[in-house]
């Protein structure tokens, strides 16, 4: 199962359209790349490691790709060959990781004459990264070995927040990075996953979406609404509150158990501070004794992205789904608070509405899970996400 990634692991096809802008229900149409010119040597190891791992980094100049470093490495090993690519520059667009099934003989830099595999983009929650995905990814990769799944730290968080990006940062210029990462990729996704604040922002690649988006496509919507965003009740953690708090907090601290106090002393719940601690890293450089840590993430740019999520509406996107996508919202059983009974009803007559026009909207629930649906019932997620990747023929 290669992994490709153009950066060190974080805290966790292009197409082209023709399309009518007046008319959203257009067929996208792939383009063959039989010109591009631009190859790279396959790394292999041998039939007995289980993984493969490359690192790239991205760019938009397709000239420049021969210049990217690639190493390679067994997962959960450090041991590479050459040198790591590099993820901050003024070419890059996000930090990302790309596992792939066993059965996948394709990169973005090798020979076009192969055929592209089926990818998901799976995207993250706010104050998260791509490793939330790692473990729900790579067992996808076992059970489905003809797909490959694309990570990425969205701007801000991760790996992501060392790229320069400019302001506004909203939900619709989350996606639009997105877009231009699968572009600059050249990859067509068909499935597409969002967990809160990742769930509007897959919404917002479906809005803005010309090129990079294949028909059919199916997104997925994890225990997020496509409107109103509403806060807890006593005992909940909100996360407007857990950003305020935050950035009170030093930008170097003296361990992550300082931390972790610090939050449940506040009033946050063990599992958020534990969490919330993934996004600090060793302050010195390798090697040095200093003990201090800091935050990867870039707060200010976060707590515009949530104010954004609390702000943006797409239930226009969920009442008139364009021809050949397929809305699929999770609620967490749960995660109550979350969901009013006119999300519930304005979902389900969007229902009855897509199937009439030719698209698709439903509803599922994840029993005996929170809002951290991949960690809380991972085996129930997989079941359920599962189907999405076996109508693609994905899974032999």
């Amino acid at each position: 199962m290669p992994i490709f990634s153009n950066s060190s692991p974080c805290c966790t096809a292009a197409a082209a359209a023709v399309v009518n802008s007046s008319n959203r229900k257009t067929r996208f149409v792939s383009p063959s790349w039989r010109n591009c010119k631009v190859t790279s040597p396959i790394l292999r190891l041998s039939e007995n490691d289980k993984f493969n791992v490359s690192r790239l980094a991205p760019s938009h100049s397709r000239r420049s790709v021969k210049d990217r470093n690639i190493s390679m490495a067994l997962v959960g090993e450090t041991v590479g060959v050459g040198q790591k690519g590099q993820v901050a520059g003024s070419s890059s667009i996000l930090a990302y990781d790309l596992i792939q099934g066993a059965l996948v003989r394709w990169s973005s830099v090798m020979d076009r004459s192969l055929p592209e595999p089926p990818t998901a983009v799976f995207l993250h929650g706010i104050l998260g990264c791509r490793k939330n995905w790692g473990t729900f990814a790579r067992r996808l990769a076992q059970e489905f070995p003809t797909w490959q799944f694309l990570l990425v730290d969205l701007r801000c968080h991760g790996d992501s927040a060392s790229i320069q990006k400019k302001d506004p940062h909203t939900v619709a210029s989350a996606a639009m990075d997105v877009l231009k990462l699968v572009r600059d990729l050249r990859i067509t996704p068909r499935v597409l996953v969002g967990h809160s604040f990742g769930g509007k922002v897959v919404l917002s690649m479906v809005d803005q979406a010309a090129k990079p988006l294949a028909r059919p496509v199916r997104a997925w919507i994890l225990d997020a609404t496509p409107g109103k965003v509403r806060a807890g009740g006593d005992g909940e953690d909100h996360p407007e509150e857990l950003i305020s708090f935050l950035s009170t907090l030093p930008k170097e601290v003296p361990s992550k158990r300082h931390v972790v106090r610090a939050l449940i002393q506040h009033g946050f719940s063990n599992d958020v501070a534990q969490w919330v601690v993934t996004n600090l890293r060793p302050s010195g450089s390798p090697g040095s004794q200093s003990s201090s840590f800091s935050w990867v993430f870039d707060l200010r740019g976060i707590a515009e992205m949530y104010q954004s999520y609390e702000e943006t509406n797409l239930w226009k996107i969920v009442e008139d789904v364009p021809r050949g996508v397929h809305v699929n919202f999770l609620k967490a059983e749960r995660s109550l608070h979350r969901w009013a009974l006119e999300d519930l009803q304005r979902i389900h007559a969007a229902e009855e509405l897509a199937v009439e026009e030719g698209g698709g909207v439903e509803m599922h629930v994840l029993e005996d899970a929170g809002h951290w649906v991949h960690t809380d019932n991972p085996d129930g997620l997989f079941r359920i996400l599962s189907s999405s990747f076996q109508f693609q023929g994905g899974k032999t």
